[in-house]
């Protein structure tokens, strides 16, 4: 929609806001003449009802997220608040004389407190609501994308109307045409890479001796060694104790070799009784 559509439609929405707010004028001034007010207060009144109604639109329109869907939730509050008393003004013709004061609105007591507390609670809210709106207004700021770039977020705040139709650019004359040669600029496609070195995945080799300090201090012990001195140690044991983890204990070394040795003591014990006994 162009300018001209948009500026129509919105002088469209004033005129109808108008008519409305003035069809309803007379129902919420003599209602509020008939809960006491007086002749200043109740020609104030339906601003108080209807205007607010009209700067919750307005906020609903500016705001996002939960401070839009509060702004809805007023404007449709007082929108039914508005309903029920132009309702309750055709129901009730005492309503209707211009010498009104204080009056009931409604028949039954009940329904007529409920009716006088919607009433006479109005303006307190409109206090309230209208200042709670206005502030989430002033301090709203419209959500940046992180992945547009800045130009982008530019033009993307930017309403149509400001941003206007193209402007396609004529060709200058010919007598103006500059007709010195153009230097011809290589695309950057078409310029030869530099080759890269391949990165290469096999591991690299230490270079130069390990530091004293960083070398183990455990002696490696080969199997004879470890095997004698477990025989060593486990002399005295019974073959009960002749378990994995406790050679492992004793010797200080891996659970393999633990067991390795574990299974050449038994074999060891077994033939050295079966020898005992033959």
């Amino acid at each position: 929609m162009n300018r001209i559509g948009r500026v129509l439609l919105v002088l469209a929405l004033v005129a109808v806001v108008g008519m409305a707010f003035r069809v309803s004028w007379n129902a919420l001034r003599d209602v509020a003449r008939a809960i006491g007010a007086d002749t200043t207060a109740a020609w104030l009144y339906p601003f108080v009802v209807d205007g607010l109604m009209a700067l919750a639109l307005v906020a609903a329109l500016v705001l996002t997220g939960d401070a839009r869907k509060f702004a809805l939730r007023v404007l449709a509050s007082y929108t039914l608040a508005s309903l029920v008393l132009n309702y309750v003004h055709g129901l009730v013709p005492d309503l209707h004389a211009q010498s009104i004061g204080w009056s009931r609105l409604a028949e039954g007591d009940w329904t007529n407190w409920a009716l006088v507390l919607l009433a006479t609670s109005l303006p307190v809210g409109s206090i309230y609501f209208g200042s709670d709106l206005v502030a989430k207004v002033l301090h709203h700021r419209p959500p940046i994308d992180p992945t547009m770039p800045e130009s982008a977020q530019i033009d993307a705040n930017r309403s149509m109307a400001e941003q206007g139709e193209p402007v396609v650019e004529e060709p200058a004359p010919a007598e103006e045409v500059d007709s010195s040669p153009v230097a011809v600029v290589e695309p950057i496609e078409a310029r030869p890479q530099l080759a890269v070195a391949a990165e290469s995945t096999r591991p690299r080799r230490a270079t130069g001796r390990v530091p004293v300090a960083a070398r183990s201090t455990r002696v490696v012990r080969t199997d004879v060694e470890l095997l004698a001195e477990a025989r060593a140690l486990t002399e005295s044991w019974p073959v009960e104790k002749l378990t994995g983890e406790g050679i492992r204990k004793a010797l200080h070394t891996s659970a393999a070799k633990a067991r390795i040795v574990r299974e050449t003591l038994r074999a060891e014990r077994e033939r050295d009784a079966a020898a005992v006994v033959s």
